[in-house]
């Protein structure tokens, strides 16, 4: 099937409230429900829930829809920023099932090993299993960013692939911490450690992807399969290791320094930091910036093993849109309207799924947005106050997410419990007070 039918059949483009890649095809946040007809076509492998509908698609397919999706038009600022957003996304949604199995391991090593119920003692091998497996997630990161961001440029994958591993071969990483010098083709080169790294490797690839398309170009078809990936490889080493690989670090680090700073800091600073990113932080999502706070947070985490400002404000982001959803059904007269706005809750509360609630309750009746951000602020307020920690960044808005503060003291993750709670009954509360939109007929104003 063509990429303009499907989207045809999910109501046109108009239609279309957002679109983003999963490992099995691409989620869909519909406006209008009932301008879906994708179910009259047998050809479409779709699963609908609610105002959401996930397409099974193949990469190849996926990646024409979502290229159709894109929007046409001149060069500007907007439209290389959405670029970057697309390239983040596509490179680290096809990691979910690998970071939540590492994210997951390494929680259970931070509940059951010494730091909190000792049941796994230190030194053991089954410490020591579950804590470098959980590891293995993180620190291979440039190879497996590698594969995927490979086919987001349209080339290689296993290319790719072999970049990310010469980023982090032993004897390379081995020359970075003894700040050996080292030289590539004679280029003096300065050796850096890029384990658990994800800008090195994604501008590597990129940069590969010209020249791979340069060297088909110029080699006869007969050598093309010996000679365009050995050429490529050897063009791309130098602008690789000299360039855009250190490039990478140095922009990744002043975004890792840059919140280290202000999750040290202390005092007022922190604290308010965290909390309007708290009370912003669905919106950054609706935007597609949270990869760039997430990929963040992942090479903080690798390097520190905690992370002070971004995932402590999560829970009560999350909990404040369930939060919303049900101060909405509370308002409500309509059965088919409240039990909608209590269905959007669950897909948070057990799904981690925010989108219905985000385009099913908030866009709908608009006035439930305050007290989403109120809900949010407020629990993300907490977190700044207590202190709050996360030791690992599970990617769920669901109930799961409260693992993300388990690995220090139990108080520390009682508080992170407390602040998706105190988002959910805020949230819920403003949501009540304010009501929906007056211009809806569902609401009980």
């Amino acid at each position: 099937m063509r990429s303009s039918e499907l989207i045809e059949l999910l109501g046109g483009r108009d239609n279309i409230a957002d679109a983003c890649r999963t490992p099995a095809g691409i989620l869909f946040t519909l406006k209008n429900t009932d301008a879906y007809r994708a179910e009259d076509n047998p050809e479409i492998r779709a699963v609908q829930k609610g105002n959401q509908a996930e397409v099974l698609l193949e990469d190849s397919e996926a990646e024409a829809v979502m290229k159709l999706m894109k929007q046409k038009g001149p060069l500007s600022v907007k439209r290389i920023l959405a670029r970057i957003m697309d390239v983040l996304s596509g490179s680290l949604v096809p990691l979910l099932p690998m970071l939540m199995g590492a994210a997951m391991i390494k929680t259970v090593v931070s509940v059951l090993g010494p730091d909190m119920l000792n049941l796994i003692p230190a030194g053991s091998d089954l410490h020591t299993l579950l804590t470098f497996t959980g590891d293995a997630g993180f620190y291979f990161f440039p190879v497996a960013v590698g594969y995927t961001s490979a086919k987001m440029f349209h080339t290689e994958p296993m290319l790719g692939l072999f970049l990310g591993a010469i980023l982090i071969h032993p004897t390379f990483v081995g020359l970075a911490e003894q700040g050996a010098k080292f030289s590539v083709y004679g280029l003096p080169v300065t050796p850096l450690n890029y384990s658990s790294t994800i800008l090195p490797v994604l501008l590597s690839v990129w940069f590969l992807s010209a020249v791979e398309k340069g060297m088909k170009r110029v080699i006869p078809s007969a050598l093309k399969d010996v000679f365009v990936p050995f050429c490529s490889v050897a063009i791309v080493l130098p602008v690789m290791l000299g360039i855009l690989a250190p490039a990478g670090s140095r922009i990744g680090s002043l975004l890792c320094e840059s919140l280290i700073y202000l999750g040290n800091r202390g005092g007022i600073v922190t604290i308010l930091t965290i909390a309007v990113l708290g009370a912003l932080w669905e919106f950054i999502i609706m935007g597609g910036l949270h990869w760039l706070f997430i990929s963040t947070v992942f090479v903080i985490l690798a390097q520190n093993g905690q992370e002070t400002i971004i995932t402590p404000m999560c829970a009560a982001a999350a909990f404040a849109t369930g939060g919303m959803a049900i101060g909405a059904a509370l308002r409500q007269r309509d059965k088919a309207a409240r039990s909608s706005c209590i269905s959007c809750a669950a897909a948070q509360i057990v799904g981690g799924v925010t989108e219905p609630a985000l385009y099913g309750v908030g866009f709908r009746y608009r006035k439930p947005f305050l007290g989403l951000i109120a809900g949010a602020f407020a629990g993300s307020l907490y977190a700044g106050l207590v202190h709050l920690t996360a030791y690992n960044f599970i990617p769920s808005a669901s109930f799961l997410c409260f693992l993300n503060y388990a690995g220090g003291s139990t108080m520390n993750f009682i508080n992170g419990i407390i602040s998706g709670v105190i988002g959910f009954a805020v949230s819920a509360v403003c949501t009540w007070l304010i009501g929906n939109d007056s211009g809806k007929q569902n609401s009980a104003d």
